[in-house]
């Protein structure tokens, strides 16, 4: 029981703060940025409802370490769920790899990543050089 009511304290303290946040960030901001109008705290927790609405929506239960991207599949997948190994996310898998790497393959990565981020922002401007010349 006191953990139920400890947690409805700190939903209440969170909602009141982020909306106070909120309502402080907007009239900061806003009103010298847009002209816009300036917000009562209840106009600011309302605009923090509508942005979940908007963007967040409203996912039953916790939608675990990679944001639930492939939960729907378990359902077809039934049993097999549990011994497919796909629904990690890139993250976890990359995090993975290069934990086991040896410290001379993690060098050896970041130079190539190095080298290829290099070659593509070295191409992307040669291209805008190219696009420069064309059109003067």
């Amino acid at each position: 029981m006191f953990k139920v009511l400890k947690g409805i304290a700190f939903f209440i303290i969170f909602v009141f703060l982020f909306g106070f946040i909120t309502m402080s960030l907007w009239n900061a901001l806003i009103p010298d940025l847009f002209h816009g109008p300036t917000i009562v705290y209840w106009q600011a927790i309302g605009l923090l409802v509508l942005a979940k609405i908007f963007f967040g929506g409203f996912h039953g239960g916790h939608r675990g370490r990679c944001g639930g991207k492939h939960r729907h599949w378990s359902k077809e997948w039934g049993k097999d769920w549990d011994t497919y190994q796909g629904w990690r996310c890139w993250g976890q898998d990359w995090e993975e790899k290069i934990k086991n790497m040896t410290p001379e393959e993690r060098e050896d990565w970041k130079r190539t990543m190095k080298e290829q981020w290099r070659s593509a922002k070295d191409k992307m401007n040669h291209d805008h050089e190219n696009d420069e010349t064309k059109v003067s």
